[in-house]
């Protein structure tokens, strides 16, 4: 039996070979994992635990429950976004399988469709499995990462049909402002391009306020917005998303995944349901954490004398190391035990730089920032 091509196309994963050599040893500190190292909120967790005694085993609607759509549509409110739960709203098995749903749902094969890079693993396959034809669109460090007018010309993503967004962003920790969005948003209408917005990282937003490029003049018929529990609510494994568009896209999502998957987990929609009502103070002290932690780790490499540009987003530092990450990271995993991520498995652009995350508590994080340190004063 021989996989398809679209399959075969697409290479293993960069960051697990990563894993497997950390895997190999018992005394490594890992900053390579993008999952919060908090457990859920204890009432979303209850809430689930609750489910379950009381027999909820069974399937809910396809679109997910209709009390959780509800509040999901109130819950985006605070980022300016206006969405019917009976038509406009999709829950998913995470955030990934959303996307997914979109790429499948919107994208006709030999369709271009443009991603920024560095970018999270997924979304480039996302598109050869979907059939369509990846256009990498590289940003820089000298740009902070930001997605510009300029990039998408050079790249050719006028000709594509679509466009990937993920800001905050994976791995970079980059945000974009409403200005920087503007740009971008008329380039897309110039070209009559669909968005894929993923906005999972929406809550761990650190000096400023998050800005959905959905909410901006004309792009709310032309995008499609995911976001979900894993991160803002540490909620990874209990896997639930959701997408947020037009009636006509989320139709055409929700039609792949009727047949796919049937309907997100009902324990998990207990808990998240549970989660939007009562768990805002929990997010709150997440996010004051992380950004005391992202504080301490950009100020260490300011000391190394590693260049890191101040990440406003996500969970992640990108500090720039040598022209070859991987072998940077390799070394730095054998001789200190310190995992990181090279930049380079994020795609161009991301090449001699480090994905560094701060989901971890900070006596290993303080522990880890020492050794990376004895390593670079080491080279």
């Amino acid at each position: 039996m021989k996989p398809a091509d679209r399959v075969e196309r697409v290479p293993p994963s960069g960051i697990r070979r990563f894993f497997e050599l950390a895997e190999e040893r018992d005394d490594i500190i890992s900053l390579g994992v993008g999952e919060p190292d908090f457990s859920a909120p204890w009432s979303a967790r209850t809430a689930a635990i609750d489910a379950l005694e009381r027999g909820k085993t069974s399937y809910t609607a396809n679109r997910g429950r209709k009390d959780l759509r509800e509040a999901i549509a109130s819950h985006v409110q605070r980022y300016d976004l206006e969405y019917d739960p009976d038509g406009e709203i999709l829950v998913t098995a995470g955030a990934s399988e959303a996307i997914d749903l979109a790429m499948r749902a919107l994208v006709n094969p030999g369709d271009g469709v443009a991603v920024p890079q560095p970018s999270y693993i997924s979304y480039v396959p996302g598109v050869t499995f979907a059939g369509g034809e990846p256009i990498p669109v590289p940003t820089t460090a000298a740009d902070e990462f930001v997605l510009t007018r300029e990039a998408l010309e050079k790249s050719g993503a006028a000709d594509a049909e679509a466009l990937v967004l993920c800001y905050p962003n994976n791995p970079t920790g980059a945000t974009m402002s409403r200005d920087e969005l503007a740009e971008v948003a008329e380039f897309v209408q110039e070209n009559d391009l669909f968005v894929l917005s993923d906005e999972i990282y929406a809550a761990l937003t650190y000096d400023s306020e998050h800005t959905s490029i959905a909410t901006l003049p004309g792009m709310r018929e032309r995008t499609i917005v995911f976001n979900g529990f894993s991160k803002a609510y540490a909620m990874t494994g209990l896997r639930l998303g959701y997408a947020l568009g037009p009636e006509v896209a989320i139709n055409a999502m929700n039609r792949i995944h009727q047949y796919s998957m049937l309907s997100a987990p009902v324990t998990a929609q207990y808990g998240a349901l549970e989660a939007l009502r009562s768990c805002e103070d929990e997010v709150i002290e997440m996010r004051e954490e992380y950004n005391r932690r992202r504080r301490f780790v950009l100020s260490r490499f300011d000391e190394m004398g590693l260049d890191c540009f101040d990440a406003n987003g996500a969970f992640y530092a990108f500090p720039a190391c040598d022209s070859d990450d991987e072998a940077f990271a390799e070394s730095l995993l054998r001789e200190q035990g310190v995992a990181v991520v090279p930049g380079s498995a994020f795609g161009e652009g991301g090449e001699g730089h480090l994905r560094v995350s701060y989901a971890t508590g900070m006596a290993d994080l303080r522990e880890a920032m020492n050794r990376i340190e004895t390593f670079v004063r080491k080279r």
